[in-house]
């Protein structure tokens, strides 16, 4: 069994990493989904470039992603305000070319041919990653919205998830209970 840090002895807190995602609707009908990463360190640090201070953030950056209804990306801004080297920052226009990329599946194999290893920022890149997880549930919440409307009655149940979410993990796989009883009749033509 694994300890609960109730349980654990005594601990130094030295590395904090915050992923904050967040995802908006706009009034003209996209989606903005913002995406920030900070690495604090709870001591000074010396990196190559520069000195940390304690509590102080050696990478803070932000995604802004704006996105159609259909998922796919019309905008992104990188921008590094805090980075390991004062060359950090140079990746950032990278990031444009995943303008017209649509979250689906395979999404991670194709932007990281366009950001990935040296062209692009390992951190950023790992935000990017997250901040597709969150598009996917703020058009979700879109989608309930949606379905909640179209009720007539309690019993009547509209099934509130997307069909592309089958086969994206043991939940919704395709032989599934899940699938099963949200779609009886069998799975929806793609």
């Amino acid at each position: 069994m694994t300890a609960t840090p109730d349980e654990s002895p005594d601990r130094t807190l030295l590395h904090t990493r915050e992923i904050t995602c967040k995802g908006y609707q706009r009034s003209d009908g996209l989606f903005d989904i913002e995406g920030r990463l900070v690495d604090l360190t709870n001591e000074p640090t010396d990196l190559p470039f520069h000195r940390v201070p304690g509590g102080g953030a050696i990478h803070d950056m932000r995604l802004v992603m704006t996105l159609d209804a259909d998922m796919v990306i019309q905008r992104i801004a990188a921008v590094t305000a805090t980075g390991a080297s004062q060359f950090c920052g140079e990746a950032s226009a990278v990031y444009s070319g995943l303008v017209g990329l649509k979250i689906a599946a395979g999404f991670k194999q194709k932007s990281k041919a366009i950001i990935g290893g040296a062209k692009g920022c390992t951190h950023m890149t790992e935000l990017l990653e997250r901040m597709a997880s969150t598009a996917m549930q703020t058009l979700f919440s879109i989608y309930r919205a949606e379905a909640a409307r179209r009720r007539t009655t309690s019993a009547e149940q509209v099934v509130a998830v997307r069909s592309w979410v089958i086969g994206t993990c043991h939940a919704y796989r395709e032989d599934g209970d899940a699938v099963r009883l949200l779609w009886p009749e069998g799975l929806p033509a793609v």
